[in-house]
């Protein structure tokens, strides 16, 4: 995947066809960014971490000007990354023809159970898990449906249309908050929003400020809440502040976790 500065002003996403018969997305990303994926690349060796290559990047921009009125060039994209994805082997001529359907294998043959999961995407993760429960224990097999598809994730518990509401509604709670980072809020937090605020009037209640709108009380959040341990865990697992923030901002959060941890118990850091 690349990312570039935004490309086009609206929320809509586009798919494009290319000439070799695949598609690529553009999709709008983190309010100011647009995402261009993905490639399709034997990843050979699972110990060496995948990255996007030279060739895979210029792929992607070269797809993308055969639509765009105004051409992109590598200095336009802004962040890359790559991950692996395990496809199964139906047979198939190429990765691309390969199926994108998740296939669970147990063997039962020494011991405990033993489920592999083949391919997968975080689009079906909670429809996966329950298949994956029924699989080791078929105690499952009874529950009705899919009964995660009707279960929130937290902070999400509302009306997909109440999300401007819940927006306006934080920054009228909390006025010191940037529309931007009232929107932040609401995407990743919800109404868990109000939690991580807490009693905050004015922006040094929320204690050291890191930049792009992150504060010492998110950050601890994070840590208590969401098991994050490094700087790497807040701004590019937890969020993707790491577009907007320097290296040497996202050191000082690195050093200001690693001081924190020192006053929490491991046991306390680790089972919230």
């Amino acid at each position: 995947h690349i990312v570039t500065r935004r490309l086009f002003d609206h929320d809509k996403c586009y798919f494009f066809q290319g000439a070799d018969g695949r598609i690529i997305f553009a999709i709008p990303y983190e309010r100011e960014f647009t995402l261009i994926g993905t490639t399709d690349v034997d990843h050979t060796d699972p110990d060496t971490a995948p990255k996007c290559s030279i060739a895979e990047r210029d792929y992607l921009i070269d797809f993308m000007n055969s639509y765009l009125k105004d051409a992109i060039t590598a200095a336009d994209v802004v962040w890359d990354y790559s991950g692996v994805r395990p496809l199964y082997d139906d047979g198939a001529s190429s990765a691309t023809a390969a199926t994108r359907d998740y296939v669970l294998s147990l063997d039962k043959t020494g011991g405990g159970p033993l489920l592999n999961v083949f391919g997968g995407k975080i689009t079906t993760y909670r429809k996966l898990a329950e298949d994956a429960m029924v699989k080791i224990a078929p105690v499952f097999e009874g529950m009705p449906g899919h009964w995660t598809a009707g279960v929130p994730l937290p902070g999400g518990d509302f009306p997909v249309e109440n999300v401007e509401r819940l927006r306006n509604k934080l920054k009228s709670d909390y006025d010191f908050l940037s529309d931007d980072c009232a929107a932040r809020f609401i995407q990743s937090y919800g109404i868990e929003s109000w939690d991580v605020l807490g009693d905050a009037s004015q922006p040094s209640d929320l204690g050291h400020a890191f930049g792009a709108g992150l504060s010492a009380r998110e950050v601890e959040w994070l840590m208590t809440r969401e098991f994050a341990r490094t700087a790497d865990d807040v701004v590019w697992r937890r969020s993707k502040l790491g577009l907007k923030l320097t290296a040497n901002e996202i050191a000082d959060i690195d050093r200001w976790m690693q001081a924190r941890r020192a006053n929490i118990p491991e046991t306390a850091a680790d089972t919230h």
